[in-house]
């Protein structure tokens, strides 16, 4: 006898307000204001080896109707971050650079152009990258 494999879930959309230092998980759908390309090496040069592979990393400041983020596209996720898009990141997680939040989707998440691009009134007022965090140890 077969097992009925389990029914999957809908995603729960997480809104950029909502988002905190060291969580992970989420699913969001954001709309592109800008992406600017801060490196981008590899794929002349040599073939073979280590440094064969191209590597691209741009910030794209990405937001919807709560508040505006820095998301940082990797390779493939750079072509996808148009400006004036709608993408849904999905297993997206909260990585600090200095202090401050950036979005971002390793090798489990995805990003794609989202499905039902109904356009997004972005609040630019709350941009949650500008936010600067401190570590705080608690003694015990």
């Amino acid at each position: 006898m077969a097992e009925a494999s389990p029914a999957l879930r809908k995603p729960v959309f997480t809104k950029v307000s909502e988002l905190r230092p060291g969580t992970n998980g989420f699913t969001l759908n954001v709309k592109v204001i800008s992406t600017k390309m801060v490196m981008q090496r590899g794929g002349g040069g040599r073939p073979t080896g280590p440094q064969a592979r191209q590597m691209r990393i741009a910030e794209c400041l990405v937001g919807d109707e709560t508040g505006i983020i820095i998301f940082t596209a990797r390779n493939d996720q750079v072509d996808l971050m148009k400006e004036g898009k709608i993408v849904t990141l999905r297993n997206a997680k909260i990585d600090m650079y200095k202090g401050s939040m950036r979005l971002a989707v390793d090798r489990w998440g995805r990003v794609e152009v989202a499905e039902d691009s109904t356009d997004i009134t972005v609040k630019e007022d709350n941009n949650l990258s500008l936010i600067e965090y401190e570590l705080v140890s608690v003694e015990a």
